[in-house]
């Protein structure tokens, strides 16, 4: 590897390349330094808005020659900082990867670019009578969502990105494009590079194709609200739905903080208690008998108000909320940024580390709604601080440190689904010691130079 060019001989050799499609203003590196993360600001020295994998090819010989990190970034949704141009470089902008090249409705599956939104690709799949059905919240892009290894809502049914992604073309860190894996169902050539890739964080290569699983869409849909008086029995009643084996699409955990947030966010008027979200998939009687049944589990445990959103508009509007808790959260004190993290316990544990972390939270006197997955033992806390008081920036760190370090106790995890990105570094030594030295091992076979996305996963700067 050369010494490291200057950004604007390296900025000329791209424009010439791709034209105006490579840019150095302003405006547009501070555009690719953000996310919805409270992390600063690191913008990346050029920014880049390729159009085909073998442009993505071309530009990473060009980066490599020139020592210069890559950095995958699709939507800006991430919440760990996982697309921060850390050690500055070029940051690969997928909004113009944007398409759906192929969809086999007998097989069931689509092939896209990472660029698409998991929205658009819905709308693109209307007339098919199939959709893709994992759902984070945001509106976040396919790539990325392979990149972070995401899962959302309804994972409880469809599992998660790791479980639907079928195969991916990768472009490797000296320009080599390769396909991890036909479009087979299954197979057991080899090694799953298919899963190496899911969930590296644009660490390993650059993903520029994808083939995902599709599901048929629902003959009918049903969403149900109930309110609880403790966070324990709304856990419980969540266990006890899904051992009772009904086949929930989402259950979702608002405690009272949030719900208070909700109300005022979406102009509902719910009891601000510890409060669950449930939608059901399936044929029309399907859907009612499997609402019915989880109402009674749900009065078996104290809950109160059972509410039934069928119609379209309703179940909209109910998870429109859901969707933007970061914003219904962050009004609950104007002005605040929010120090966003997740953990994954074992469903079993899961209300006691809840309810654990609420009153460590109170304790310390900070304003943080929580949110949870609740069917896979997955919740979300946002610890709402002044970004201009460092001693509250490092009190939520230390309530962070703290729920982490509960949820590995009790054999979970320190991330269910925002990644490792720049804010869980230590956390992931902390969780699987000696594992992270394979890991390391295997970056740096395929990055040897470590230019791609430096600084995520492991510490480090353009050599991480």
């Amino acid at each position: 590897m050369g010494p490291r060019v200057s950004t604007a001989a390296l900025a000329d050799r791209l424009t010439g390349m791709i034209g105006a499609r490579a840019s150095t203003a302003r405006g547009v590196l501070d555009q690719h330094g953000q996310s919805e993360s409270y992390y600063r600001a690191l913008p990346p020295d050029i920014v880049v808005f390729p159009e085909t994998t073998a442009e993505v090819a071309e530009i990473i010989k060009l980066c490599a020659a020139a020592s210069m990190p890559i950095v995958p970034f699709g939507a800006g949704t991430s919440l760990e900082g996982n697309a921060a141009s850390v050690a500055g470089g070029v940051c690969f902008d997928f909004a113009r990867m944007n398409k759906v090249l192929a969809v086999h409705d007998s097989d069931m599956d689509v092939v896209v670019q990472p660029g698409i939104t998991r929205k658009q690709l819905n709308v693109e799949l209307r007339s098919t009578g199939l959709f893709f059905p994992i759902d984070p919240g945001a509106d976040a892009s396919i790539g990325g969502m392979t990149s972070t290894r995401a899962s959302g809502t309804m994972a409880v049914r469809y599992g998660t990105m790791k479980d639907n992604v079928m195969a991916l073309e990768v472009v490797l860190a000296d320009g080599r494009v390769i396909r991890t894996s036909k479009r087979a169902r299954k197979s057991a050539a080899g090694y799953d590079l298919t899963r190496l890739f899911v969930g590296a964080e644009g660490t390993l290569g650059i993903i520029t194709e994808i083939t995902l699983k599709l599901h048929p869409v629902p003959q009918a849909i049903s969403a149900a609200v109930c309110g609880f008086d403790t966070l324990h029995n709304a856990v419980d009643t969540a266990l006890s739905v899904i051992q009772s084996a009904i086949p929930v699409a989402r259950i979702e955990l608002l405690d009272d903080v949030m719900m208070r947030g909700i109300n005022a966010y979406a102009k509902f008027g719910y009891r601000e208690a510890p409060t669950l979200f449930f939608e059901f998939h399936g044929s029309e009687t399907a859907v009612a008998e499997q609402a019915e049944a989880a109402q009674a589990i749900a009065t078996d445990h104290g809950g109160r108000g059972f509410e039934w959103a069928k119609a379209q508009e309703d179940r909209s509007r109910l998870w429109h909320a859901r969707d933007n808790t970061l914003y219904a959260g962050l009004g609950l004190r104007p002005g605040a940024r929010a120090v966003i993290t997740d953990v994954c316990v074992p469903i079993s544990r899961l209300a006691e580390c809840l309810t654990e972390t609420r009153r460590d939270a109170d304790e310390h006197g900070f304003t943080a709604p929580i949110v949870g997955h609740v069917g896979d033992g997955n919740f979300h806390m946002l610890i709402l601080v002044d970004p201009q008081r460092s001693e509250e920036i490092e009190g939520a760190k230390a309530l962070q440190a703290r729920m982490v370090a509960r949820a590995v106790a009790m054999d979970g995890t320190c991330t269910g689904e925002h990644g490792i990105g720049l804010g869980k570094i230590a956390y992931l030594a902390d969780e699987l010691g000696e594992a992270v030295d394979v890991m390391r091992a295997i970056k740096t076979a395929l990055d040897p130079n470590g230019l791609m996305n430096p600084g995520k996963i492991f510490a480090g700067g353009a050599h991480a």
